[in-house]
């Protein structure tokens, strides 16, 4: 046997799971309790910083962007378990005349928050969510970069940079896309601490099985979280496997696992989206712009060059330091597998960002891609980008030492005394705020003007809060119908309580609305954008029985005047309720990809006002027998609502009419498959009316008629196969399951008998 002579180490630290060094060996990453606890100073730092500056987000307001949703979202949610029902199977009634929004949408994060909310109610829930995860991500980002294998010193600077982000764009990992003056994305801010985790484990996993199982849960976790975030979790799985170190069988099956794994994992999701999505809209509006499409790769990369991907608005040092750190992994990339892996996934990011401006048609192979947002595929540009400035500046650092030291030499004098390594430390800290200061003084000026804002929108709420609750009151009290108080496509933008438009409002206090435009993937969504407010025949299809104006504003359609409280009048309109029984004199041919525009010319007819529907033929199918072809002539009205019950936050609504003819009952909701329909207690077919409206036809007489709602059968079977897939990830990732699957499977020699 060969023994090695002892000696002093010459070889640089190898990362676990890596294969590769973790970095050149230097103060930073100098044996110690100070060199192990200095990281996490810098980590507390910066999440004490944002404890402070961000504090205004737990004051209770009504928000200006997505997060008006979001919070309406873990409302609803805390109501459904607190009423011993699934979120996912219920119908979410306030947004686009309701949707199964919880099947649409990704809604893990506000599921979660409703849990909480049972304990300190809804929106207190939705506030100490938000704050929290964003103080505290920097504590992921650090994490994710010693799991990436970088060094302690490169995984403390990006921490300290990710909370100073700032893009022209806005809305990818930095604190424009969160904060009350910002855009919201509130579930996007879920997914920004799985994503790092994901990135960190799957790398582990190329080299290790004991990662296998939590890179499933994350990648999961991901996905679930945020649809758009779970691409950017998916596909390193991909490419790991081709810049990860070691042999490359074991390499394939340890990714083949992962991404198995969180396929299963994470069907409970994207089945029901998958067989569901035929009933889910795209957002017709704005299809055809950067937002859905991307802004193609000539601006991203000018935004990029010029420093408006990580610094927009003050000096680049991000960007500075994120092209240093890229050069240093491309130079090193045969030695150093961990810079392979952050180049790989930045690249992969920022192509994806491109989207379809760049690559046309050819996004198709993206699975889903006509859903998404492209654009927002720069968040993972960033989040790599921030690794790459950790890198960057952990290797200027010490190309300066080692000028210093060429410069000036010393005597060598032993180890470095505790008291040295603390001065490195400090310096180190010291040098990281200098070099940070451009970003952090800017973000600290955005975050008092944030808090500003919220004050004043406090103050407001404290005055004109309380004039427009009686209104609310009112309208809480009588019900009858939707509320209608313009739309961000016209006076209603600039119609506001504080800085927050009415329809905005109204969906803070959950109440039930036409106006706020293009926020979920029903069927009515787009035809909403298109509602005619000077149309009579427009308000009983939508269900609208209220309006709320500016105070001096005439009603545009006949209206009686409620009541007025300062700013804000009150007005209600004739017909009441959300059910009415109609006529269907034509059709209406459409999909999920045109429904809004071709229903404008219906809408702005006078067949609505005068009960005269149009049947649908929606995606090629055939339409329903029609009951009066619109060449005959309409021997008055069809039909009357003698009572009606509805509780469409519950996924019922019940009427009895009297038709004297046949006729069809619609319901003023969106159409989805999930509703079903009852005519004087026997399941009866539920028609689809335009623009795509849920119906059921009856012949002349009393009846009565109960819609109700049962949503997406299959959870049980999906959750199973959850709980089913973690199980058996438990078993293979122990060392007597990985044992089995080696013997039975890998090693075992093949009998003569077995071969057929």
């Amino acid at each position: 046997m060969v023994t090695t002579p002892a000696g002093p180490a010459t070889s640089p630290p190898v990362a676990p799971g890596t294969g590769g060094p973790v970095g050149p060996v230097g103060p930073v990453d100098a044996p110690g309790r100070a060199a192990r606890l200095a990281p996490w100073g810098a980590v507390l730092a910066v999440v004490v910083w944002g404890a402070v500056k961000w504090r205004a987000e737990l004051r209770g307001v009504a928000y200006l962007d997505d997060s008006s949703v979001h919070e309406q979202m873990v409302r609803f949610a805390t109501a459904r378990f607190q009423a011993g029902h699934l979120p996912q199977t219920s119908w979410f009634p306030y947004l686009g005349l309701g949707s199964p929004h919880f099947l649409h949408y990704q809604g893990l994060g506000a599921m979660a928050s409703g849990v909480l909310g049972m304990a300190t109610g809804a929106d207190a829930a939705f506030r100490i969510t938000l704050y929290l995860l964003l103080v505290l991500w920097p504590v992921p980002v650090y994490c994710s970069a010693r799991l990436l294998g970088l060094g302690r010193g490169a995984g403390a600077l990006a921490a300290a940079a990710s909370p100073f982000l700032a893009s022209s764009v806005g809305v990818g990992y930095e604190p424009k896309a969160y904060i009350w003056i910002g855009y919201g994305v509130w579930a996007q801010l879920w997914a920004s601490w799985a994503l790092p985790l994901a990135w960190g484990f799957t790398w582990r996993a190329m080299t290790s099985r004991r990662a296998v199982l939590p890179a499933v849960v994350f990648v999961s976790l991901t996905v679930a979280l945020h649809f758009e975030t779970g691409y950017l979790a998916l596909l390193p799985i991909g490419i790991f496997v081709f810049v990860a170190p070691g042999p490359w069988r074991p390499r394939l099956a340890r990714a083949g696992v992962v991404a198995a794994g969180s396929l299963l994992a994470t069907a409970w999701v994207t089945v029901p989206v998958i067989v569901d999505g035929r009933w889910a809209a795209t957002n017709e509006i704005l299809a055809h712009t950067p937002l859905v499409n991307g802004y193609g790769a000539r601006q991203v990369v000018t935004w990029l060059v010029s420093g408006r991907l990580y610094d927009a608005g003050r000096w680049p040092v991000v960007t500075v330091l994120s092209a240093v750190g890229l050069v240093v992994c491309l130079t090193r990339w045969r030695r150093h597998p961990p810079g392979r892996a952050l180049v790989a996934v930045w690249a992969m990011s920022l192509v994806l960002s491109f989207g379809r401006t760049t690559f046309g048609a050819l996004t198709v192979l993206l699975p889903g891609s006509t859903d998404i947002f492209m654009r927002r595929f720069m968040m993972g540009a960033q989040l790599a980008g921030l690794y790459l400035a950790g890198v960057g500046g952990v290797s200027l650092a010490r190309a300066g030492a080692r000028a210093l030291r060429r410069a000036r030499p010393r005597p060598a004098t032993g180890p470095a005394s505790p008291l040295r390594r603390v001065g490195v430390v400090l310096a180190g800290g010291a040098a990281g705020v200098a070099v940070l200061a451009p970003a952090w003084t800017q973000m600290s000026a955005y975050a008092d003007r944030n808090a500003q804002a919220v004050a004043t929108q406090r103050a407001a709420e404290g005055s004109e809060g309380v004039q427009i609750g009686r209104l609310i009151a009112y309208v809480r009290a009588h019900g009858g119908g939707r509320v209608y108080a313009g739309m961000p496509s016209n006076w209603g933008s600039s119609f506001a309580v504080g800085s927050v438009p009415v329809f905005k409002y109204l969906e803070s206090q959950d109440i039930d609305e036409v106006g706020y435009t293009l926020r979920t993937a029903s069927l009515m969504t787009d035809p909403e954008y298109f509602f005619d407010e000077t149309n009579p025949g427009d308000y009983p299809l939508f269900g609208v029985h209220y309006m709320i104006l500016p105070a001096g504003q005439p009603s545009l359609v006949p209206a009686h005047s409620v009541m007025a409280a300062g700013p804000y009048r009150l007005w209600s309109l004739p017909e009441r309720g959300y059910v009415r029984v109609v006529d269907t004199v034509g059709v209406l041919s459409v999909d999920r990809t045109d429904v809004g525009l071709m229903s404008v010319p219906y809408l702005q007819s006078d067949l609505p006002a005068a009960a005269r529907y149009l049947a649908v033929a929606y995606g090629g199918g055939t339409p329903a027998p029609l009951t009066m072809p619109l060449v005959a002539n309409a021997a008055g009205a069809p039909g009357t609502v003698r009572v009606e019950h509805d509780d469409l936050a519950g996924g019922t609504a019940t009427a009895t009419v009297v038709t004297r003819r046949r006729a069809v009952v619609v319901l003023s909701a969106s159409y989805d498959p999930g509703w079903t329909v009852r005519v004087d207690g026997r399941r009866a077919a539920v028609e689809m009316l335009a623009p795509a409206l849920p119906g059921v036809a009856v012949g002349p007489g009393v009846h009565r008629i109960t819609f109700s709602y049962d949503g997406f059968r299959s959870y049980p079977v999906l959750l199973a196969v959850l709980v089913v897939t973690t199980a058996v990830l438990v078993w293979v990732s122990s060392f007597g399951g990985a044992a089995w699957v080696r013997r039975r499977l890998i090693s075992a020699p093949t009998r003569v008998d077995d071969v057929a």
